[in-house]
């Protein structure tokens, strides 16, 4: 089984809580637009709706809040690859078609839509530079574009690129310690040898997220995504985070045993996998011996070499197979 995303992990941790998303939505959205919302009200919906194939480069949240007394959402995607995507204004409409198309099967007798307010947050160390709007994407010139643009859909996402957002900004904007460490992390952890360097200006905020109701398991989080990102020294780190409060160290402690448990545990499951797949050719190699006298050496190479789900097709054609060739073809 496959690892979560890091970015994945802690985006959906830190901004899964409403109070951490409505201090974003709050200092991302237009004025115009975030002061007709009720965040008092903003609740997280379940479900993404990112095609499978993408899930490695996306993350998505949901959450609903009124509107000038009526429903709406707020459909947030997270950006994690290293280029930024052309398209996204399309697959962003794709997922805001998909998130009506529940809302309908939700209240088959609605024949009006709530809207989907679409923001993008784009976290690459390059700036963003491709459009946020679906027209731009139409294959077509100018003139044309105005003589079909009362038949095209209008379409755009709300973008708040990372890459353009520097450290006095970051401080300045209004948003809760989780959330301002979050975007600073996204920012500058992957791959980031001096990072236990670069955070200690930014210590009031991570002791801040310690004090805060579930901030520990919000520490450890961010704790673990440094952990799987960064190229910090681990001395560096825990001489960082033992300087922040006693309980930044028992986060330390506690964020060291888990991911020892965890590589133990992963360890293990390799071992396993392993010991069962040398056991299947094994009783395949005994089968196919019985049945068609001693096996060249090469053939005991390429079966002991096998993946395990190739042994288990071989030794389906043992029984029917006439010849050695018949097994392994």
């Amino acid at each position: 089984m496959s690892q979560p995303n890091p970015h994945d992990a802690v985006f959906r941790l830190v901004l899964g809580e409403p109070a951490n998303a409505a201090s974003q939505l709050r200092a991302v959205l237009p004025h115009g637009l975030a002061s007709r919302l009720d965040f008092r009200r903003l609740t997280q919906v379940s479900g993404s709706f990112i095609d499978a194939t993408l899930r490695w480069r996306h993350s998505d949240l949901l959450f609903t809040v009124p509107i000038d007394g009526r429903e709406a959402f707020i459909y947030v995607l997270i950006e994690h690859q290293s280029s930024e995507d052309p398209l996204m204004p399309f697959r962003m409409l794709r997922y805001v078609l998909r998130i009506w198309d529940r809302y309908l099967a939700d209240h088959p007798e609605a024949s009006r839509l709530p809207v989907v307010i679409p923001l993008v947050v784009h976290h690459n160390r390059r700036p963003w530079t491709s459009s946020s709007q679906l027209e731009d994407l139409l294959d077509l010139d100018a003139d044309t574009i105005t003589a079909v643009r009362p038949y095209l859909p209008r379409f755009g996402f709300i973008l708040d690129d990372l890459a353009r957002l520097d450290g006095p900004a970051l401080r300045a904007r209004p948003v809760t310690p989780p959330v301002r460490i979050t975007l600073l992390l996204l920012k500058i952890a992957t791959g980031n040898p001096n990072l236990a360097h670069d955070l200690q200006d930014w210590a009031d905020d991570l002791r801040a997220v310690l004090h805060r109701p579930g901030g520990f398991e919000q520490f450890v989080a961010l704790l673990r995504y440094i952990e799987s990102v960064g190229e910090a020294p681990v001395d560096e780190l825990h001489k960082l985070v033992a300087t922040l409060s006693p309980e930044a160290e028992e986060a330390y402690v506690t964020t060291a045993e888990m991911l020892r448990a965890e590589g133990e545990a992963r360890g293990e499951a390799r071992g396993e996998a392993r010991g069962e797949a040398r056991g299947r050719a094994a009783a395949l190699v005994q089968l196919l011996t019985l049945k068609f006298g001693p096996l060249p050496q090469t053939v005991l190479d390429r079966v002991h070499a096998a993946p395990i789900e190739q042994v288990e097709a071989w030794t389906a054609r043992v029984l029917t197979a006439e010849t050695l060739d018949d097994v392994l073809r």
